[in-house]
């Protein structure tokens, strides 16, 4: 396969695989234990869970959107 015909290159790619593992870290900081009809669990409300869980899934979709955007310097010959 040509690489001149692909869409990205290696490095959008690796970025893109940045970003990914940004979300997966954000959905991870949003888990934890959750609340049932016997015993309320106070954790929900956490500022892990409800403030910096989502801006870092955020950031990972912002990055994500960035490699797509990104476009590598073309080498001179």
């Amino acid at each position: 396969m040509n690489k001149e015909k692909l869409a990205f290159s290696k490095m959008n790619f690796i970025l893109m695989a940045i970003g990914v593992a940004i979300i997966i870290l954000g959905l991870i900081l949003m888990t934890g234990p959750s609340s049932t009809t016997e015993a309320f669990e106070p954790d929900i409300f956490s500022v892990r869970r409800i403030k910096v869980a989502p801006v870092v899934t955020l950031l990972g979709f912002v990055s994500i959107i960035a490699a797509i955007v990104y476009k590598p310097k073309e080498k001179k010959e």
